[in-house]
């Protein structure tokens, strides 16, 4: 979830309410139990839902998707995005092998979610970036430990309608890595053909 820091960054400052009620209706238990009217609420946010809004309008929220509090604090490093491929079925599937470090810096034990977000090249028109992997590290005080994630095709693929079918659009993809949507201070670009 992404906490804004107003009303007014919200893709929809305006809340929609349903019809007033007429006169008597909602009076006794049946009534109330046939529902509320029907009224239209309108998304038109498109692919920019939740974070990729946030990012999409370059707007700074309070809490940023995948933010957390801790008794410690936490370094990323050694970030690492390799293409691989592998045989699925008759064909050759296209991927990401990602590999980074998360160190403990602070004096106690601790947990951190670490989050991979890919950027897909600009010819597929999506929002600036979006989660394809996260791992939960238990970490003791100074601890540091590796972190291998296998993306799998379908988080960094786009829904071609015309074809009524997932497409990987070649190119070059960057890979980004931290505690949060916000916080990414690692990242590596790889290329998909």
């Amino acid at each position: 979830v992404t906490f804004p820091k107003s009303d007014a960054d919200l893709p929809h400052a305006t809340i929609v309410k349903p019809p007033a009620r007429k006169a008597g209706e909602f009076e006794d238990w049946k009534a109330l139990a046939k529902g509320l009217p029907a009224f239209q609420t309108t998304y038109d946010e498109g692919l920019n839902v939740g974070y990729k809004y946030y990012d999409a309008k370059s707007i700074q929220p309070l809490f940023p998707f995948g933010y957390g509090l801790s008794y410690t604090t936490y370094a990323y490093s050694n970030l690492s995005a390799v293409s691989t491929v592998t045989k699925g079925g008759t064909n050759e599937v296209p991927g990401f092998l990602v590999t980074l470090t998360v160190t403990n810096t602070g004096s106690r034990a601790g947990s951190e979610v670490a989050e991979v977000y890919a950027a897909l090249p600009a010819a597929a028109g999506e929002p600036p970036k979006r989660l394809v992997g996260w791992r939960k590290v238990k970490l003791a005080a100074g601890e540091s430990k590796e972190v291998t994630l296998n993306i799998e095709p379908l988080f960094f693929s786009t829904f071609d309608e015309a074809k009524k079918a997932w497409q990987i659009v070649p190119g070059e993809y960057t890979i980004f890595a931290g505690s949060s949507s916000r916080d990414l201070p690692l990242h590596a670009t790889a290329q998909l053909k």
